[in-house]
């Protein structure tokens, strides 16, 4: 039987703000250093790969060298992906849906962790991933409009990790940092439209830190808020003071 609550997973869930919400960050960890985001140190993305992130040039340099191979390999699936052999593909789409990801940072990370169930096992973090599937929308006006949800799947991990080696060493490298510091592991996300995807992997710190609510109406609260160009996402907590949301 499926849980019933009475209120969804975010306060503002039916009540979108009256005024423009600031862009939504999510929990971003620099990829050299593995200093966490803060609201006065806004990250940089890698110009090349546009998924990787660094809180300082200085970080960005030093990375280069092993950052170059994943990242050469994902420039050259965004080039193919504008090639005339994929057809119909809008020669936007990669573009859009890497905006999409760093736009719901938080809600695609808050998504991973409820359809894995990290809090009740955390050992599903090495076993599976999340695979969000979107329609695309390019007639849409609103940028944040583009993309609906049109499914979800928990599949195996080895569905990402297998189909592209390259992908799978990034993910076991920042695997392998995210324990030596305490974390459980890297939670991966995989969103896909068409042809078209992008790897999102996750750092996930030790199940007893992280405030998150579980919650098994997360497929719904995600289309939701999608579906409804809406970034204000905050999901319910449970910190010493109490419940919160965000």
């Amino acid at each position: 039987m499926a849980a019933v609550y009475a209120q969804p997973a975010a306060a503002n869930y039916f009540t979108a703000p009256s005024h423009p919400t600031p862009k939504q960050r999510g929990y971003r960890v620099c990829d050299k250093c593995g200093a966490v985001e803060q609201p006065h140190n806004r990250f940089r993305l890698c110009g090349g790969c546009m998924a990787t992130q660094y809180c300082s040039q200085d970080c960005q340099k030093a990375h280069w060298p092993s950052h170059k191979a994943i990242c050469q390999h994902t420039a050259s699936q965004i080039s193919s992906a504008k090639q005339p052999s994929f057809g119909a593909v809008d020669e936007n789409l990669v573009k859009s849906l890497r905006k999409f990801v760093s736009t719901h940072n938080l809600l695609l990370s808050w998504a991973g962790f409820q359809a894995l169930q990290l809090k009740r096992v955390p050992s599903n973090i090495r076993q599976h991933a999340l695979l969000v599937e979107l329609s695309y929308r390019p007639s849409a006006t609103d940028s944040l409009r583009r993309f609906s949800v049109k499914s979800t799947h928990v599949v195996p991990r080895t569905y990402v990790t297998d189909n592209d080696p390259l992908v799978g060493e990034d993910i076991h490298r920042r695997e392998d940092r995210c324990r030596k510091s305490g974390g459980i592991g890297c939670a991966v996300i995989l969103v896909q439209c068409g042809e078209i995807s992008q790897v999102m992997p996750v750092e996930v710190d030790s199940p007893s830190r992280i405030s998150w609510d579980m919650r098994d109406d997360w497929s719904e609260v995600l289309q939701h808020f999608v579906d409804s160009g809406r970034t204000d996402f905050k999901p319910i907590s449970t910190t010493a003071r109490g419940i919160v949301y965000g």
